[in-house]
């Protein structure tokens, strides 16, 4: 698996997944109804921030992340991250590697804390993931996010040091 800079070009193969992950609503804060260029624009991110895809040996797109400054100004030292994976492709890590890579690019990138805004309480395994490379969970805002299924659940604030 190879991991790289994402470019517009990679857009047509993100989207299929991105917008059935969205659809979902089960993992993210997004409009349900997000339309393609919307999405678009939220995950491809301008440099100083940076949106990558892994691919495989033929050039499929597995998954993708974006990373950027959790906040501006006196808040702009912590690092943040988001991750989807094509759901034909989960569990065969390429998730891990995703978040791997954030996080050696964050600590290039000079961030001393990486902070993961929203994550949802019942999304336990990117809960396990996370947890397994050293994020901790600072606090849980309870019924912070309306699961389609589930009801109200909380939304973790996770994080940890680079």
């Amino acid at each position: 698996m190879l991991i790289r800079e994402a470019t517009p070009r990679d857009w047509p193969a993100i989207w299929p997944f991105f917008h059935k992950i969205v659809a979902a609503g089960d993992t993210y804060t997004y409009p349900l109804d997000l339309g393609e260029e919307q999405g678009r624009d939220l995950w491809l991110l301008r440099p100083p921030n940076r949106t990558v895809v892994a691919v495989d040996d033929a050039g499929t797109v597995l998954g993708t992340a974006k990373m950027n400054n959790n906040q501006m100004g006196n808040g702009a030292h912590v690092a943040s991250a988001s991750y989807m994976v094509a759901p034909a492709h989960s569990g065969q890590g390429v998730g891990r590697a995703l978040c791997q890579y954030s996080l050696d690019w964050a600590r290039a990138a000079g961030f001393r804390r990486i902070q993961f805004n929203a994550v949802v309480e019942t999304n336990v395994h990117a809960v396990r993931l996370y947890e397994s490379l050293g994020f901790e969970v600072l606090g849980t805002l309870p019924e912070g996010f309306h699961h389609p299924t589930e009801g109200y659940v909380g939304l973790h604030i996770m994080h940890r040091a680079l």
